[in-house]
């Protein structure tokens, strides 16, 4: 079955707008997890815009599916990652001042380097996950870190989705095929939405799980989150 987890980073951009806590992070993540979530991400970035290093913090003894921690692995953000040791680590090359995630890894350039990071996550009881375009290549070079998972950047699936669906999900098929061969596990997300799920859902064999933010949090304000949530778990069946 392939699991949902749910990405609160526009929660906490929403309660930052203010500066209060409201929404209440914390209880998002509580309601998540009670509407059918089976994982909450966070994504901590170095000017913490939207999660905060503190709110991993408290998020931590509270959520009781799994927590996954996505990132650049930059000092601070192994820093905290060995405070922390969560359920699962994702590794994501983004730039200090990206909007948001836009590219996988050159697990090819930076192989040593991954290789590094990698062995001291799964020393610390951590699942790693590395944030990777459907590259052969890359999928390939990925196996040498020692990574337990790849996660597959969907933004191209879901940008050629609406003209060409069977053309959008071939390069992520043949990766996950790939994957699979060489004993990885398989993540996706970015730009997953209740249009496009199911079907990457039903081409990708072997997809472990999914985190989508962004979408969910969007339809939950016209659905309902715990609609939303349930909507999502039954694009995953």
């Amino acid at each position: 079955m392939t699991k949902l987890s749910v990405n609160i980073n526009k929660i906490a951009t929403l309660r930052n707008a203010r500066g209060h806590n409201r929404p209440d992070l914390l209880q998002v993540a509580r309601d998540c997890e009670r509407f059918g979530a089976q994982g909450i991400t966070v994504h901590p970035r170095p000017d913490e815009r939207h999660i905060r290093y503190q709110d991993v913090r408290d998020l931590k003894p509270l959520v009781t599916t799994e927590l996954n921690i996505e990132g650049n692995p930059t000092p601070d953000f192994l820093n905290l990652v060995r405070e922390m040791r969560p359920e699962q680590v994702t590794l994501v090359p983004d730039a200090p001042d990206a909007i948001t995630s836009n590219a996988g890894w050159d697990t090819v350039e930076h192989q040593l380097y991954l290789m590094g990071v990698v062995q001291e996550l799964k020393s610390l009881g951590c699942r790693v996950s590395i944030f990777l375009d459907p590259d052969l290549e890359m999928v390939k070079a990925a196996v040498g870190t020692g990574t337990d998972r790849i996660e597959f950047y969907t933004e191209a699936y879901a940008r050629q989705y609406p003209h060409d669906r069977e053309a959008a999900v071939l390069p992520y098929r043949t990766a996950a095929i790939l994957a699979q061969q060489l004993g990885l596990g398989i993540n996706a997300g970015h730009d997953l939405d209740l249009e496009n799920l199911a079907y990457l859902h039903q081409n990708l064999p072997g997809l472990a799980e999914v985190s989508i933010g962004h979408a969910l949090v969007c339809d939950a304000l016209y659905l309902g989150l715990e609609n939303t949530i349930q909507l999502y778990r039954r694009q995953l069946q």
